[in-house]
């Protein structure tokens, strides 16, 4: 009976409500970073009660989490399927124009950081984030194998999502400039297809 009061309770909130206050959050994630943000913060921002957001999402690490990955593209590996691998993987890119990457890449480094001192964000990003994107790399990836464009036993199969987390990251750190499609989809084909064996044309 508890259980069927309280999932009443959280489906109270509409998607268009959801989708404000997740864009409510990395507004304030935005101006203030994960440390400084508080659960009073967003009641205020979004004109809710503390004790809702509580009530949905158990506290700030998930409710954070959830925004970042609501904030992502639509489009999933279930929805892309090209043909190839390089089309694929291009495909799941440019899901995000330039903008977005710019914005996310910077929200992501401050995001990174607060993961080492925070378990229950890394927890909630793994869960919610990582977990998914790995999962969405691996579909693509199986249907690449099944095809014949990837060997089954090469060894960068495991480190596809290394490598296009250190593609992006390293971009700013690096070159001083944000990601974005044309650099990403250019380092796919110079470092993720042959890394793989896999066509680059």
């Amino acid at each position: 009976m508890t259980e069927v009061v309280a999932t009443a309770r959280r489906s109270r909130i509409t998607p268009e409500r959801e989708a404000e206050l997740y864009e409510a959050v990395l507004d304030l994630l935005r101006e203030v970073g994960y440390d400084a943000l508080t659960m009073d913060a967003v009641a205020a921002r979004t004109r809710s009660s503390k004790a809702t957001l509580y009530r949905q999402w158990g506290g700030k690490a998930e409710l954070v989490a959830k925004a970042v990955r609501h904030s992502k593209p639509g489009a999933s590996a279930d929805d892309i399927d090209t043909g190839s691998l390089k089309g694929d993987l291009h495909a799941l890119t440019m899901r995000a124009d330039d903008c977005e990457m710019e914005q996310n890449s910077a929200l992501m480094r401050g995001l990174a950081m607060a993961t080492h001192s925070n378990p229950d964000l890394l927890k909630a990003f793994r869960e919610h984030l990582i977990e998914p994107e790995m999962a969405e790399f691996h579909r693509v990836l199986r249907r690449a194998i099944d095809r014949g464009e990837v060997r089954a036993d090469n060894p960068a199969i495991d480190f596809v999502m290394h490598m296009m987390i250190g593609g992006f990251a390293a971009r700013t750190m690096i070159d001083e400039q944000p990601p974005t499609q044309a650099f990403l989809l250019s380092y796919i084909d110079a470092v993720v297809l042959p890394a793989l064996g896999a066509r680059t044309t």
